[in-house]
């Protein structure tokens, strides 16, 4: 039980972070909690999916399916929370000026919103399918009864959501001035984690070098099965023994999304220093 417990809770706390910081970062935005909503059921229809194709997807590719399958939907997710940080660059000065009437003043607010179904969608899919792949090989070894992998489920989903809900409401009491940064920054560093978990999973299925494994090891001062190591690891990718292939994944996606943002951001600055001179 306390197994099954600790893996579902890892798997819904990493979903329900993603959600939460998304959620905050777009509470002004018109529309978005209804694609949140729909992500949210689509990604979990798509674990069903996932769920009854178990046998297939794990034998997949000569046994490497499952890995295949993450840093896919992992690269997907990474592509997706970097147009999000992007489009908020541009954006988000706009939203926290005008956030009562937001409504009928940032029209693009509308179309950005598709984004945020994908982003949800794929978090969900991601770690339920994770969490069912994870449940089968436990299952599969015989490790307790259904009644007890039941009980611990349930408990990690609890704990796990409830974490999640914390830094959400935590999110929520930033002040409008510093919100869109703290989000922006948050973000970022979800999607370089991501990022590196993806080259983790295909080193693993042997498509990528390692670049050296480990680079370093902190297991013993911050191991990864511990609330620390777990939190860390879903806020910002923390492995206590990573591969060199992952940190060059997590830099190159971290310098990316930021000359994006960068780039994004200045078309208004420059619109700004011109309204000034004249």
């Amino acid at each position: 039980m306390f197994g099954t417990a600790i893996i579902v809770f890892r798997e819904v706390l990493e979903a329900a972070i993603i959600i939460g910081i998304i959620a905050a970062a777009t509470r002004d935005v018109p529309g978005s909690r209804r694609w949140l909503i729909a992500g949210l059921l689509a990604g979990l229809a798509g674990s069903a999916v996932v769920a009854s194709f178990t046998d297939v997807i794990g034998s997949l590719a000569s046994g490497i399916g499952q890995e295949i399958f993450n840093a896919i939907v992992l690269g997907i997710a990474v592509l997706m929370l970097a147009w999000h940080n992007i489009w908020m660059a541009s954006h988000g000065a706009a939203l926290a000026s005008s956030a009562r009437s937001v409504g009928g003043d940032i029209r693009d607010g509308r179309r950005a919103c598709s984004v945020l179904f994908l982003i949800v969608g794929l978090a969900v899919l991601r770690e339920g399918s994770e969490t069912v792949l994870f449940l089968y090989g436990i299952a599969a070894a015989g490790s307790g009864g259904q009644s007890s992998m039941l009980l611990g489920g349930l408990l990690g989903m609890t704990l796990g959501s409830a974490v999640g809900y914390m830094i959400y409401a935590g999110l929520l009491r930033v002040p409008m001035r510093w919100f869109f940064s703290a989000t922006s920054v948050l973000v970022l560093l979800l999607a370089a984690g991501m990022a590196s978990q993806a080259a983790h999973f295909l080193i693993q299925a042997d498509l990528l070098p390692s670049l050296a494994a480990p680079l370093w090891d902190t297991s013993a001062a911050l191991p990864e099965n511990g609330l620390p190591g777990i939190l860390l690891h879903s806020l910002i990718g923390y492995d206590a023994r990573p591969a060199g292939m992952q940190i060059v994944f997590y830099m190159t996606a971290l310098i990316t999304i930021v000359i994006g943002m960068k780039w994004a951001n200045r078309p208004r600055i420059a619109i700004r220093s011109t309204t000034g001179a004249v």
